[in-house]
Order: C-alpha cells, then structure tokens, then sequence
C-alpha cells in the first residue's frame, strides 16, 4: 500500500487525468452494458471511489499521513463519508432492482442512518465545530474557531522544505515545529528517522477536544443553539427517509416535514450568527468558512422542487411548458428537450436529489 501511495504521488498529473478520463468513459458504456442500470452505476461508484482515494493520497502529504497515523489508525471518517457517497446511488438501485420501489426505502434508510452516525462523530471529534461540506471537508485539529480565509491562505503560502505549497482539505500547519518537521521531511525518511522526539511532538501539541457537557458550559446559550441547529443537520435526511418509507411520494408530509426540520435549524443557527453580529454574544464565533457553509445549505433548499410530490404537480408541468415554448427556436429548443429530459431523469433516484 506505501508503494502505491508513493507511485500516486510521484505521477499525480497523470493520476488525475487518468480519473477524469475514467469519470468521462462511463458516460459510453456499451447499451449492452448499460441495459442494467446497476452495472453503469456499479461502474460509476467503483470509479468514484478510486477516485476519492487517489486525491486523498495526492493531497495528504507524508508529514500529514505520519502525524494523523499517531492519533489513531482508521480511515479518516470524512473520507469514509466521501466514499459512502460515492456508493449510495448504486446502494439504491441495487435496492429498487431486488426489493422492489417501495421496499427500497429501507437499504436507503440504513445508508442515511450510517451517514448521520459519521456525520456525528465527526461533530463530536471536531470539539462541536459546523460541518464543513456536510462533513466531507475535514476540520483541522488545531484550527481556531474563527480562522479567516485570509489567516488560512497565509499559512498555506508560507514556504515549505518538502516543496509543497500548503496542505489542503482545510489542513493547516499546526506551529513552528509542525512546520519545521514538514520542511526536514525533504531530506528523505532516514534523515526524518534520526529525529524520532520530532516527530511525536506535533501529536502531543493538539488542543484537547471538549466533551459536549465542556463544550456546553463555556458556550452558553448560543452553544445549546449551535449544537441544536447541527444536529438537526444531520438527521434530516434520515427523518425524510423514513417518512418517505411510510407515507410514500405522493403525501406532502415528508416533503414539510424536511423543509421545516431544514428552516428551524438553519434560522437556529443563523439566529447565533446575527448574535455575534449585534455583540449580543461573542462566545461562539462564525468563521468566514461557516458563514459559507450556511449560504451553501441555503442553496441546497432548491433542491425541494425537484422532490416529489411538488416535481410532479408543480415543477415537471412548469418544465415542459416551457420546452413547447421553445421548440420552435432550431438549437434552443433541442438544448431545453435534453436539458429537461436529464432533470426528469435525475428526479427519479433520490440520492441525486437528497442533498445530503
């Protein structure tokens, strides 16, 4: 596995075209192939997923990989979510395909709970910080609560021994002695090996997460808010699931009962967020990357016209009104035919429309 870590990072360019080559060769899978819709799903997953790991190994330096190694030896869990999305809408056709549409609602529920479980413990063992890409982006371990784009962007630019620009998914050199440990890195392993007290000092330097009674205690009010609003984050997919299981595409309430759960959560925490604003509250500050992060879930709520029951009785008949009104105009009205044609399809798998 090292060897094939060192090969990925020695030919990274071709790395990443070989993926987007692969990525782009599912779309001409052949139609006997592609009669099935759980081989090129199945196909489009396995690609994702090599995909997901090969950029998690290009963008993970060595120091990064030795430091994390000496705080546990699983998997990162926003990779495992990464990957797990990458898997989920072959998950569900798998589904539909052998229990049926109505009974694929449970392999979905489940996928949705493993989700919310990841999501949580990747609250807890950030110290309570907002999911950043719903988790996916990883939370630096020693990153204060309200790091600007701008501080990130300096520590990224501050020149490196190994002759790599910064660290990315959020990762941010520690101190001086993290620092110093990533430039001795380019002297190769030997030279790294001769300093075993450096290495092991950067893990004892991580600032100790707060348990949620800690973390509650200092906050206050505004952290009870917090913790609230992010909580109902992350299980509204799953409560949207299991309504959808039991009351079907056609009822209303699965489709209000999501949206509300997504307003009174999201107004929550934007309710903590204009507190600090007015000086009302300073111990919960937003950084400018969480201010982001709620635009971002903002912009997800379009999402809900493309969920049934408001796509079938609202959206696809607004879509196709305006398809016969442009289809007189020669290369319009063909872009607007394929264009809602790929809409319709997509409405049909509720992991392309899930937003979560």
């Amino acid at each position: 596995m090292e060897a094939y870590k060192r090969w990925i990072r020695r030919n990274k360019d071709f790395v990443r075209q070989f993926d987007s080559l692969a990525n782009n060769f599912t779309w001409f899978l052949p139609d006997e192939f592609a009669e099935s819709e759980i081989g090129p799903e199945a196909v489009s997953s396995t690609v994702g997923m090599i995909t997901t790991i090969n950029e998690y190994i290009i963008e993970t330096s060595p120091t990064e990989v030795h430091t994390r190694c000496a705080e546990s030896s699983f998997i990162p869990l926003s990779l495992c979510l990464t990957l797990l999305k990458d898997l989920e809408t072959t998950i569900e056709v798998v589904a539909e395909q052998l229990y049926g549409e109505k009974n694929k609602w449970i392999l979905i529920a489940v996928t949705e709970a493993v989700k919310a479980c990841i999501r949580l413990a990747i609250f807890r063992k950030s110290g309570y910080k907002m999911l950043l890409q719903g988790g996916e982006t990883e939370i630096a371990e020693n990153d204060s609560d309200s790091l600007s784009p701008q501080e990130t962007k300096r520590r990224l630019d501050k020149p490196r021994g190994n002759g790599e620009s910064g660290i990315s998914n959020g990762q941010n050199p520690g101190n001086l002695q993290g620092r110093a440990i990533s430039a001795l890195s380019g002297f190769g392993k030997n030279a790294i090996m001769q300093h075993p007290q450096a290495i092991m000092e950067p893990p004892s330097k991580l600032v100790e997460k707060p348990s949620l009674r800690t973390f509650l205690s200092e906050k206050g009010i505004p952290g009870g808010f917090f913790v609230t609003g992010e909580i109902l984050f992350i299980i509204r997919p799953l409560i949207y699931v299991l309504l959808m299981r039991k009351y079907g595409t056609r009822s209303w309430f699965p489709w209000c009962a999501s949206l509300a759960v997504d307003l009174i959560g999201n107004c929550i925490l934007s309710v903590t967020l204009m507190s600090q604003h007015s000086g009302k509250s300073q111990q919960l500050p937003f950084s400018d990357s969480e201010k982001d992060e709620l635009k971002r879930r903002r912009m997800l709520w379009a999402l809900y016209l493309m969920r049934d029951p408001l796509f079938t009785k609202y959206t696809r008949q607004r879509l196709e009104s305006t398809q016969r009104l442009v289809q007189p105009v020669p290369i319009l009205g063909f872009v607007a035919e394929k264009l809602i044609e790929i809409l319709i399809g997509v409405q049909t798998r509720y992991t392309y429309i899930s937003g979560s």
